[in-house]
């Protein structure tokens, strides 16, 4: 007899954020191990520009591939075929020989690691009810950021101890050990022997009836048809150039602007995705609250949230502006936790909108809208920061996300169901 555990849902996205770490360090180790890496085969900075961008090219076009594939054959093993691949081309990096075969690396790498957002989603849509899903969705999120931060000592260590080829084969291999605990230890709620009948009637307690899964199939014509994928996937059109330019700028911005050096930036560049984590939970908790303390439903109160949240990230319009690099320390930081705030609840609406044989489907569509918007960004920054500066980008990003809420409230419209699900997890066609 299986034993039962209590509160199996958070064993579950504990698991999937264990995959977002492994994830995030196979995204990470190139950048820790770019000097050694260039040096040894001799890739120019041009070469490197090419490497970098064709996982910023890739990376939201496997988005909605990969949530496609998740939401025809299952999360399980959907998950763990991306898992697979990202690790295996993770391990490839350390036989690349020139900059074209690690051009092809980074490629199928933004591929598959595009996978983990819609996984999450599709996850929490089956496994939470709806008042938790922004919290899960901040939960998985972190997972990045412990990724990034893991990266560096690791593929430092990894270098020194043995070669910048090992430290590629390390971190594909963790991902691989990683990939045979999905395998081993993930099950949908209704295959799942451990979860107990209470948990199971709490997961679908309140849920839609038309949203409950029927096994059919995702139609693209359909999700496409429908204002709330677009009032969910153009405010993301308008979000994720914060989280880009955080990764990929803030660096650079705090040397040719601030005058930082490599000590001063590696002292400080991580504060934001510190403020980034707590943010992550910060929009699902309050959007609890709102529910539980004052009744506000759901959708209104994820709204409330994300309209909270880019009130408080007009603030990183000051960024280019103010005279102490302390204060554009603290702007940025402000600017990372509104975005997460803000990301995570309007990431997590797909579960709330859509039904959920269509979850992974729709996160993975927003988040190729997500990705346009977030490589449009870089690609002006790149063309115009040498001409204007930074500041105007900054103003940009402060106030992007207020046409993000008039979006979000104008667009989305609730399912209008007031027919609970039967209390029972459904089977669907794949799990």
């Amino acid at each position: 007899m299986a034993i039962k555990l209590k509160g199996l849902r958070w064993w579950m996205i504990g698991l999937l954020t264990l995959g977002t770490v492994m994830n995030y360090l196979a995204r990470s180790s190139l950048s820790v191990a770019a000097p050694t890496v260039m040096a040894d085969l001799h890739i120019t900075t041009a070469q490197y520009g090419w490497i970098t961008g064709a996982f910023l090219v890739m990376y939201p076009i496997g988005a909605p591939v990969t949530g496609y594939l998740m939401d025809r054959v299952g999360l399980r093993f959907g998950f763990l075929l991306c898992g697979v691949m990202w690790s295996i081309v993770c391990i490839g990096h350390g036989f690349a020989s020139g900059w074209v075969g690690l051009f092809v690396l980074r490629g199928l790498l933004g591929l598959a690691e595009a996978s983990f957002i819609p996984a999450g989603m599709r996850m929490a849509a089956f496994w939470f009810p709806a008042r938790e899903r922004a919290l899960a969705a901040g939960i998985f999120n972190i997972g990045t950021s412990i990724g990034a931060i893991a990266a560096p000592p690791l593929i430092a260590w990894s270098i020194l101890k043995y070669n910048w080829e090992m430290a590629f084969v390390i971190a594909g291999c963790l991902g691989l050990v990683w990939a045979a605990l999905w395998i081993m230890f993930y099950r949908h709620p209704n295959e799942h022997k451990s979860l107990t009948q209470k948990e199971a009637a709490y997961i679908v307690e309140g849920e839609h009836a038309e949203l409950s899964d029927n096994g059919a199939k995702p139609n693209l014509r359909q999700i496409f048809s429908q204002r709330n994928f677009w009032g969910i996937a153009l405010p993301r059109f308008f979000a994720d150039p914060v989280w880009g330019t955080l990764v990929f700028w803030m660096p650079l911005y705090l040397h040719q602007a601030r005058g930082f050096d490599l000590k001063a930036i590696a002292m400080t560049a991580w504060l934001p995705f510190v403020a980034a984590d707590i943010g992550c939970l910060m929009g699902g908790t309050i959007s609890m609250f709102l529910n539980k303390r004052f009744n506000v439903s759901v959708i209104n109160g994820k709204r409330m949230v994300f309209t909270l949240g880019a009130l408080v990230m007009t603030a990183m319009a000051g960024v280019g502006y103010v005279k102490e690099p302390a204060t554009a320390i603290f702007l940025l930081c402000l600017g990372g936790f509104a975005h997460q705030t803000l990301s995570v609840t309007v990431i997590s609406m797909s579960a709330d909108l859509f039904p959920r044989r269509e979850v992974a489907t729709v996160t993975g569509f927003a988040g190729l809208s997500a990705g346009i918007g977030n490589l449009s960004f870089t690609l002006v920054i790149g063309a115009l920061v040498s001409t204007i500066g930074y500041a105007p980008f900054f103003v940009a990003l402060g106030f992007g996300d207020l046409i993000g809420v008039v979006l979000l409230w104008t667009l989305v419209r609730p399912a209008l169901v007031n027919r609970p699900a039967d209390a029972t997890v459904t089977r669907p066609a794949n799990a």
